[in-house]
């Protein structure tokens, strides 16, 4: 008579081992939520075109290839206020330049701006959040209240002071609306740490003498970077749109290079005789900025423990 194999998972630890289903993992299951979000699909979808836009123009200029229709700066008069056709998709300007062009050619400032002014924003914000929260006493209530000071202005009014101080130009934009958000996260960081500093794994860390600033980076920050994320997703939209608030003064990126806000600035003389001039860029913004809120959105959805999808 031949041995039976035992084949009672209960009876046999190593093959009841392999009917315990593996747990699954965070981040599958942040991207199974983030997918049944449709919103956040779209906006990730547009993102990503965007994305590509800004990518493939930019390495075409730094080739010194011409891959858009037309040159995005090169004016005929003899063509201004063509409006759009099959040859001019978007129509050109009052200096004869192809909208469709420039429109795509301001895709990789708009992005770069809202990125780097964040990136700024971030960077700071996180810093000044993360030493009020943790110190707290005098030091949280100095910082504090300069960012209340901060807040208490129009952010776009803040923006156009800070503008004025440093002058016009690309780079100082970025430092302007960088600046004008960092109150946001130090406020955002500072109340996520006060939350969490008190649980017994910080205070694990503290007696067993880790300095204030492995704590923070390591033990306090981990727990509350979801909400930073999703703040900087909705963020980019916001510098997006306050980069075309100051192109549409005249006090952000200047010409000859496009960008969106200034192009709706420069054409909004032209509302009556040529309102495609206005349409086109007006759209180019708010498709950005509903992509950038509808993914924030999906963000804090996906990031959120009790709303994943099971």
């Amino acid at each position: 008579m031949g041995i039976k194999h035992n084949s009672d998972p209960d009876e046999n630890p190593l093959q009841a081992a392999e009917y315990v289903e593996k747990p699954e993992s965070q981040l599958k299951a942040m991207w199974e939520t983030l997918r049944q979000n449709k919103a956040a699909v779209v906006g990730l979808f547009i993102i990503g075109c965007l994305a590509l836009i800004a990518l493939t123009v930019w390495l075409s200029e730094l080739l010194g290839k011409q891959i858009l229709p037309y040159d995005p700066n090169y004016s005929d008069m003899s063509k201004s206020f063509v409006w759009p056709n099959a040859t001019h998709w978007f129509g050109t300007d009052q200096l004869g330049r192809d909208l469709f062009s420039r429109i795509l050619d301001g895709t990789k400032i708009s992005l770069f701006v809202g990125v780097a002014a964040v990136a700024i924003s971030l960077t700071v914000g996180v810093l000044l959040g993360a030493i009020a929260g943790y110190r707290g006493g005098r030091t949280d209530a100095v910082i504090m209240r300069l960012m209340d000071m901060m807040l208490a202005i129009p952010s776009i009014l803040l923006a156009i002071a800070f503008m004025a101080a440093l002058g016009k130009g690309l780079d100082k934009a970025i430092i302007a609306i960088g600046l004008v958000s960092i109150p946001e996260y130090a406020r955002i960081v500072r109340g996520s740490i006060l939350s969490v500093k008190e649980n017994d794994y910080v205070q694990a860390a503290k007696i067993i003498g880790n300095r204030p600033s492995r704590i923070i980076y390591k033990h306090i920050l981990p727990n509350v970077i979801s909400v930073i994320v999703v703040r900087a997703t909705l963020g980019i939209s916001t510098a997006v749109l306050d980069t075309a608030a100051l192109g549409f003064l005249g006090l952000g990126v200047q010409p000859p290079f496009a960008e969106w806000g200034d192009m709706l600035g420069r054409a909004r003389g032209f509302i009556f005789t040529a309102p495609y001039t206005l349409i086109f860029p007006g759209i180019a913004i708010t498709v950005t900025v509903l992509a950038f809120n509808l993914l924030g959105d999906g963000l804090r959805d996906a990031l959120d423990p009790k709303s994943r999808v099971k």
